[in-house]
């Protein structure tokens, strides 16, 4: 079993993260700015915030796999980009990194413009552009760290929960839409796409998108 640590690991995404990893068995600690009162059993839940770095990756010793399921928004705007670049420089190279990023970095179609790029909603266009950033560094980075970047589907978030059906589909660097053009995964099921990466890698610094 792998050791994970998930950061925001209370948000939406990284709760389903949590729950599903526990789930499997995995070793798993949730890092927050609180611990909640609501808690998964078998996870360990400690304080801890992507805007100290240095002190991250002290609790974080030990830990096989990091996901970061931070979003750049609200006093988040702004920092996930650079703190998330800090963190991987400061990680142990054999620490495998994850990013939940958002849908707005996908591209529409094979070679095709960027979701964000085409009538994108204003107020989350800078929300999507950091997300981009994040994406961006990895791809550059040069630390030797093994990472995979996430792409959920359109309709991912609080607002639309949906629930765990255990089916996805992986769509490369295309947003996954369904027969009739929507683009929907459920928390749980986007979860499951995320520790299946874990337990048998196959986006090794890669980007992927996911959806039904």
């Amino acid at each position: 079993m792998t050791r994970i640590a998930v950061i925001g690991g209370t948000g939406f995404a990284g709760k389903h993260i949590v729950a599903e990893a526990v789930s499997r068995g995995h070793t798993v600690v949730s890092v927050a700015r609180s611990v909640p009162t609501e808690r998964v059993e078998g996870a360990t839940y400690i304080e801890g915030t992507l805007l100290d770095v240095p002190a991250l990756v002290t609790q974080l010793e030990g830990v096989e796999v990091v996901v970061s399921a931070v979003a750049p928004r609200g006093e988040m705007a702004g920092q996930v980009r650079p703190n998330t670049a800090l963190l991987v420089q400061s990680l142990p190279e054999n620490v495998r990194v994850g990013v939940i990023g958002g849908a707005g970095g996908s591209l529409v179609a094979p070679g095709g413009p960027r979701v964000v790029d085409t009538g994108f909603p204003e107020e989350f266009k800078a929300e999507a552009l950091e997300a981009i950033g994040v994406l961006e560094d990895l791809q550059a980075d040069s630390s030797g760290h093994d990472w995979f970047f996430v792409h959920p589907a359109g309709g991912f978030g609080a607002f639309n929960p949906g629930e765990r059906t255990g089916s996805y589909r992986v769509g490369g660097d295309v947003l996954v839409t369904d027969e009739n053009g929507e683009s929907f995964i459920s928390g749980a099921d986007l979860a499951i796409a995320v520790v299946d990466e874990i337990e048998t890698p196959k986006h090794s610094r890669e980007r992927f998108t996911v959806g039904y």
